[in-house]
């Protein structure tokens, strides 16, 4: 690969500390919900313990991490100053504590984390988008993926309220309700996960396939782009309303919608990746898993919606693929994405104003390849031992349980190996030091 692709604009970007951060605070949630998912299959922590490992994961490294990769690519992809630094700085410590807050609520069952945590992160959650959403208001016009990040955030000011609401619920202060809480419930869930994260997700793809495998759209993907762009968001609405107002019809065509949505951009990333000119990295290979898993998490899902798309087992797909989404899909890109952003953002800062006068190195040759392809298998195995565990037979030598344990393991030791390798870059060639890019000062305004 070049070491900077040609159509990026990186003088507009932010100081490197301030995206940095959001993702090294990303890795310790990462680690965090991991942990906690093997101490959920050995069964030494109950209760609520599922949502806290899904916010650690969701919002604690997912939302955080992409709060980062807007923070620095919104103004490198759009050419425009970020409109604050301080918003950007302070947004992270505002949700980090949120999340922190949350995952103990749910942990301990304290009423006064529930309201205190669900504060922090409506405005954290807040102060990104405005920050963002004024950034983007300073581009001419929108193009594919700018389009899709100015509609996650609207999803994103969607979601802190609903987030609140349902913390107020389990503290035990919200009565009389016009909706009922499983509503709630499943609307905070699309909105969420369908919304703000893979309405991300889906136009960073769009830039990050093209660039990553130098190719361009042409030919079908034109079509597909104009079927996703108008399927996916309508698909969400739909599927979100529909849960809300408990209405099954408007549910499961906003679901069928979704489905339609996600199987358009496998198919664009798909023949991006046949089409690639570049050599074979770790990110791509990813992503060539995410088109795998879109497939086998869209099979089950598409019976289950048709059956009943109100059913708390079914708010993210599939009873047994719900996992896949969260690990497979999304877990397979952000990781796939952040291969290159992170080495990309400390080579910029390290070694761009050399290129030409000295050898320097590549973006890929930051990273160390072979603890890559490492956890990129601790990762698969990992996940398709965890979503695999349900087709365990009754009665089979080999518990269910006992399987999902040994994926998840195994998919925790993925993530400490991914971290390592993204710590050593920073450490081996930023010129901040980790201390520095962790707790530096805030950045001025």
């Amino acid at each position: 690969m070049g070491a900077v692709p040609a159509d990026v604009e990186t003088d507009a970007q932010p100081p490197m500390t301030i995206p940095l951060r959001h993702f090294v605070v990303g890795f310790g949630f990462l680690l965090l919900g991991g942990l906690l998912g093997v101490g959920r299959a050995l069964g030494v922590v109950g209760g609520l313990s599922r949502f806290a490992y899904l916010h650690l994961l969701l919002v604690g490294w997912v939302c955080v991490t992409i709060m980062g990769a807007m923070t620095q690519f919104v103004p490198v992809w759009s050419g425009v100053s970020l409109h604050s630094r301080r918003l950007a700085t302070h947004q992270l410590s505002l949700v980090c504590l949120g999340v922190l807050g949350l995952a103990a609520a749910f942990l301990t069952g304290a009423g006064w984390l529930f309201l205190s945590a669900g504060l922090l992160l409506v405005a954290g959650f807040y102060a990104f988008v405005y920050n963002i959403g004024r950034t983007l208001a300073a581009v001419d016009s929108l193009d594919i993926t700018e389009g899709h990040f100015a509609l996650a955030l609207g999803f994103f000011t969607l979601l802190a309220p609903l987030g609140f609401l349902l913390a107020a619920t389990y503290a035990g202060h919200a009565h009389s309700l016009p909706v009922s809480r499983a509503g709630i419930v499943g609307t905070h869930a699309t909105v969420a996960v369908f919304g703000a994260v893979l309405t991300t997700v889906l136009g960073a793809l769009y830039q990050l396939g093209t660039m990553f495998t130098q190719t361009d759209l042409h030919g079908v993907d034109t079509t597909l782009k104009r079927v996703e762009t108008v399927t996916y968001p309508l698909g969400v609405l739909g599927l979100a309303g529909g849960r809300l107002f408990e209405v099954a019809v408007v549910a499961t065509a906003g679901g069928l919608l979704v489905v339609a949505g996600l199987l358009a951009i496998a198919a664009v990333l798909a023949r991006r990746l046949v089409e690639t000119r570049v050599e074979w990295t770790p990110m791509l290979t990813r992503y060539g898993l995410v088109v795998v898993a879109i497939l086998v998490w869209a099979v089950p899902t598409v019976p289950a919606w048709f059956a009943d798309p109100l059913a708390r087992s079914a708010i993210l797909g599939g009873p047994d693929v719900q996992l896949l989404l969260v690990l497979g899909i999304v877990g397979f890109v952000v990781l796939g994405t952040l291969y290159h952003i992170v080495p990309f953002i400390v080579w910029v800062h390290r070694y761009s104003d050399r290129l030409g006068f000295e050898q320097v190195p590549m973006i890929d040759d930051l990273y160390d390849g072979r603890l890559a392809a490492v956890d990129c298998w601790l990762f698969v195995v990992g996940v398709a031992l965890v979503v695999g565990a349900v087709l365990v037979p009754t009665g089979s030598p080999v518990a269910a349980d006992t399987v999902r344990l040994v994926g998840a393991s195994l998919y925790v030791v993925g993530v400490m190996a991914f971290v390592a390798n993204m710590l050593l870059v920073v450490v081996r060639h930023s010129p901040e030091t980790l201390r520095a890019v962790v707790g530096g000062r805030p950045a001025d305004a």
